[in-house]
């Protein structure tokens, strides 16, 4: 009679009772070997790749993208096979291009210097049509702000003189127009905005005669497809040299990478006589934003029951006002108040939420706003971690401190 016997695990040995016993020493030995450098330095002093340490730590991908292994060294397999660095200093990558074959402009409303979720969404667009054929994407803005090699450009050229303070149609279109002829761009990109983009696109493709590509969701370098018929229709056509994009058109650039967005100097524009002047804003009263336009959003949940301090903040603050779901259902908020998936998503760029736990729902309503601040007293709640600044402590204490804070600066200014 034969018998067949298991093979044994590495790290178990059998006892008289059959079962199966640990073996401690065995199993630290196995740890260390998968923690060991996927890389060693033979006596020559050249460098030794374990391929097969190396795929059990899982460096390589099949895309070729940067990995971290176990051992704490990155190897990035896609541009300097075998050339390893501290995982300490890893961070985004630095994509250089020199020698560009064309060029994509995309110009960001960037208003106050800051990029909106839109002009992300555009610039994201602008690299898709740029690295399928070794081309390179130019920002032009028109004030100084935050950093543009982040969102993905190759190169910017800024006219941030007195001439562009504010909303100037006329000047910036003249701008664009200088550009235009002195790079010839295959595409100019604008986000599809009411006021900033969309006007200057309109007047740009009118001063050349020409047809834009308006309202696109997806762009494609063969491709330009928008919505029309009152959004049940889509009409597709070859892309032009304007392109205005819809919010949602493309995904921003990963933060893995960081473009040089190298500065070109501005080409002399003639000075011309406006006919529109910027007035600025009007004031308007916050209550009265609806919470799917307002940029800063105070909202409310079921930890909050100091109401009269509450719309204090909002006031100080010069916020819109929202609830969750709870706080609404209650009667303390009006339903066109209530944030989330079964009331108004928000885009605001600033969104400050005191005694909301974070329900599924909730979060869906807040994905694409900007920053996240959560006043909590539980530390693990969901909205605590998904905010972007927190402060564990009761909302009834922090709204008339914040308050005061608030008031106070106003004074001294």
């Amino acid at each position: 009679m034969r018998v067949r016997r298991r093979a044994r695990r590495p790290f178990q040995a059998a006892t008289g009772r059959g079962r199966r016993r640990r073996d401690p020493r065995a199993e630290r030995n196995m740890a260390a070997e998968a923690m060991a450098p996927a890389e060693s330095f033979g006596p020559s002093g050249r460098r030794r790749r374990d391929p097969r340490r190396i795929r059990r730590a899982g460096v390589i991908s099949a895309a070729g993208r940067l990995r971290i292994d176990r051992s704490g060294r990155s190897i990035d397999t896609g541009r300097s096979a075998g050339t390893a660095r501290p995982a300490a200093s890893a961070g985004p990558e630095l994509m250089r291009i020199d020698a560009p074959a064309f060029w994509i402009f995309v110009v960001p409303d960037y208003e106050g210097g800051r990029l909106s979720s839109h002009d992300r969404d555009v610039f994201g667009a602008a690299r898709r049509l740029a690295d399928r054929d070794g081309g390179a994407v130019v920002a032009v803005v028109f004030e100084t702000g935050e950093d543009l090699g982040v969102a993905g450009a190759d190169r910017v050229i800024r006219f941030d003189d007195e001439h562009y303070a504010g909303y100037a149609p006329e000047a910036r279109t003249a701008a664009l127009e200088a550009v235009r002829q002195q790079l010839a761009p295959r595409h100019v990109l604008l986000p599809d905005t009411t006021v900033a983009g969309g006007d200057l696109g309109r007047r740009l493709a009118a001063g050349l005669g020409e047809a834009p590509a308006t309202r696109v969701h997806r762009l494609r370098p063969d491709e330009a497809v928008a919505r029309g018929d009152g959004e049940r229709s889509d009409y597709s056509r070859r892309p032009p040299q304007i392109v205005l994009l819809a919010p949602e058109c493309d995904e921003p650039v990963s933060d893995a990478y960081c473009y040089e967005a190298r500065p070109i100097d501005a080409p002399e524009v003639a000075e011309v006589t406006p006919g529109v002047h910027d007035q600025g804003l009007l004031p308007v009263d916050p209550g009265a934003v609806p919470l799917a336009e307002a940029d800063f959003v105070v909202s409310a949940g079921n930890g909050v029951t100091d109401w009269d301090a509450f719309h204090a903040l909002a006031k100080a603050l010069g916020a819109a006002e929202g609830g969750s779901r709870v706080v609404c259902d209650a009667g303390s908020l009006p339903r066109e108040r209530q944030v989330g998936a079964s009331g108004t998503l928000i885009e605001a760029r600033c969104y400050l939420a005191f005694g909301i736990s974070g329900a599924p729902q909730h979060l869906q309503g807040i994905a694409r706003c900007e920053k996240v601040v959560a006043v909590n007293t539980d530390l693990h709640a969901e909205m605590v971690k998904r905010s972007d600044l927190s402060a564990i402590k009761d909302a009834q204490q922090v709204m008339p401190a914040l308050t005061r804070l608030i008031e106070a600066e106003a004074r001294e200014t």
